[in-house]
């Protein structure tokens, strides 16, 4: 099997009065990311490092942002259409490695639960999603808490 790796970036403003779903896991806060779907900045990193590493474009060519039928859109179906995507052209995953940057609210109590509707998603184990939590230490946009972002390395493995 030859590996191939990807890596996906993704990037929100934060808005008073948004829901905040991060990872497909709905999270308490008083502001939320603002988008065109929900604004899962964590999935749609992983989305595009999954789409990098099969060599089949990024997110926003699947998913315009400007398209009527993604307007809204849950993001894990997205992670789904993009999952049989990358099967579909003969790989399987190896695992990812994702971080979140968020000043607040903290994400420890919430990554097992991301971590296991990621791995539902993919028809993997929870043992192969790593989902990490860091902030800026009140340096930027994040740190200001005006933005979120995610960064994810995904490892993909020929099925053939």
């Amino acid at each position: 099997m030859r590996p191939r790796v990807g890596f996906g970036y993704d990037v929100h403003r934060l808005d008073e009065g948004e829901s905040f779903i991060l990872g497909g896991v709905a999270i308490e806060h008083d502001k939320g990311p603002t988008g065109h779907s929900d604004a899962d900045v964590l999935l749609h990193a992983i989305c595009d490092a999954m789409l990098g590493a099969a060599n089949l474009g990024d997110i926003g060519q699947l998913f315009p942002d400007n398209s009527e039928e993604w307007e809204g859109a849950d993001s894990q179906k997205l992670l789904q259409i993009v999952h049989q995507k990358v099967r579909d052209a003969g790989y399987q995953l190896g695992n990812i490695d994702a971080t979140v940057c968020l000043q607040q609210p903290k994400l420890t109590p919430y990554i097992p639960e991301m971590k296991k509707v990621i791995a539902d998603a993919l028809h993997a184990s929870p043992s192969v999603i790593s989902v990490k939590a860091t902030t800026t230490e009140k340096l930027g946009f994040i740190g200001r808490e005006e933005g979120i972002s995610a960064n994810a390395v995904v490892l993909l493995q020929t099925t053939c």
